[in-house]
């Protein structure tokens, strides 16, 4: 992350500054494939742990070699894909992301980089099972965006009422209208407010 992010976001809030300093450098991943993987795995990962994500993503490459082209996975048998795992749900989301992708309404990855934030968000929620939070994560995590501020996530809300020392976490509204001055730069504000909250939470546990 560029050293510019960081004296910006230092000077525009204090507080944030005081997380920066004590979370130190930030080694937010670059992201690279294909959106049409990307919401795969995004699927899996909904509602589950990390670690059960992660195997049902590979009994699901495994069944052919690698993640399956969207006409594969349109021809697998649904009860196929669901002894990966998945649930009923999550196999159609999975095969609607695969006839989307196969339309066009979720461009490959040289096309979604020409969307801006909002247009690959309306793209992207026309798919079932993919939400404004879900369509966030790619664009911070595939897309590499750098002014994504996802106020509904409960990590960033958390990261917040933790480093300001408050009751109640603020509601998304309230947020998105605090985070305008982490802009252009949301994204780093982000990680940082995830981060803290893993900062706290390794504090507490050793005691």
């Amino acid at each position: 992350m560029s050293a510019e992010a960081l004296r910006a976001l230092r000077a525009a809030d204090a507080t944030l500054a005081q997380a920066i300093r004590i979370v130190g450098p930030c080694t937010l991943p670059r992201g690279r494939g294909s959106p049409y993987e990307a919401l795969l795995s995004a699927i899996a990962h909904q509602q589950v742990h990390g670690k059960a994500a992660a195997a049902i993503l590979t009994r699901l490459r495994g069944l052919y070699g690698r993640y399956p082209t969207p006409q594969e996975l349109l021809a697998t048998p649904d009860a196929t894909v669901r002894a990966t795992g998945l649930s009923r749900a999550k196999v159609a989301a999975m095969k609607d992301v695969a006839a989307r992708t196969l339309d066009g309404t979720v461009p490959e990855r040289r096309r979604i980089m020409r969307l801006d934030d909002a247009a690959v968000i309306a793209r992207l929620t026309e798919v079932r099972g993919v939400g404004r939070w879900t369509a966030e994560m790619l664009l911070m995590f595939t897309l590499n965006r750098p002014d994504v501020l996802p106020v509904d996530d409960f990590g960033i809300r958390e990261g917040f009422r933790l480093l300001h020392g408050r009751r109640v976490q603020p509601k998304p509204r309230w947020l998105a209208a605090y985070g305008e001055r982490w802009a252009p730069y949301r994204t780093t504000a982000s990680w940082y407010l995830w981060r803290y909250v893993e900062h706290v939470r390794a504090e507490r546990r050793a005691g």
